[in-house]
């Protein structure tokens, strides 16, 4: 397969490292009751946390993707891609990234011929040299608590200084302002956001106040550090 021209790679990193920029925390979101998803949405642009994750982990994912990408504000993308064929469902349902947890050849070249912008995870300093090597500069850390989380970013920072971090998996709220303190992470993923028993009970005044405390990190791990 021909490779993407280096332009069109260029203006997809561009574009990651904006919307990893738009805030300081990428919520990851399993949607399991389609009714949830628009009023989760809205608490979470309305909070300050217009970047979306929604997992492909459930049966409504794609159409969770297809309602919250019509929510204004929202960028919305998909999360959880491990298979080149599901990236044509995602551009139909409306994503405007994706995200994985991992990455492979076959994945990396279908996700640069699509176009979208694409957050691939890695774990090993093997794995983000062949991102890099296929001009992908931002990257998932991931898990990221598990394979090293703040040692493993700072042991990073030298020897692989062009790359830049979405570390994801175990971060906090209690921990997220250190990892963004770091000159090499944009943002964190994460969960806390959309706690199971808020969302449960409908609960969106809650998510939209986690919300609002994760949007205000950025300022607070500047100051702090």
């Amino acid at each position: 397969m021909i490779a993407p021209p280096a332009a069109g790679i260029e203006a997809m990193q561009a574009e990651v490292a904006r919307l990893c920029t738009l805030a300081p925390v990428i919520p990851v979101i399993v949607v399991e009751d389609l009714s949830q998803a628009v009023p989760m949405a809205q608490a979470l642009v309305a909070g300050g946390l217009p970047v979306l994750e929604v997992t492909l982990r459930s049966a409504v994912a794609l159409d969770a993707i297809a309602l919250m990408a019509k929510v204004p504000g929202a960028v919305v993308g998909a999360g959880t891609v491990v298979r080149p064929d599901q990236i044509a469902a995602v551009r139909a349902a409306g994503a405007r990234f994706m995200v994985s947890p991992g990455a492979y050849p076959e994945l990396v070249t279908a996700a640069l011929d699509s176009g979208i912008p694409f957050l691939p995870g890695a774990a090993t300093p093997s794995e983000m040299m062949a991102l890099l090597s296929r001009g992908i500069r931002h990257q998932k850390l991931f898990p990221a608590t598990v394979v090293g989380g703040l040692d493993m970013l700072k042991a990073l920072a030298s020897p692989l200084s062009a790359i830049r971090f979405c570390p994801t998996g175990g971060v906090t709220a209690e921990t997220a302002p250190t990892f963004l303190s770091l000159p090499n992470v944009l943002c964190v993923g994460g969960s806390w956001v959309t706690p199971k028993p808020a969302i449960q009970a409908g609960d969106w005044a809650t998510v939209e106040r986690l919300a609002r405390e994760a949007a205000a990190l950025r300022k607070s791990s500047v100051q702090g550090s």
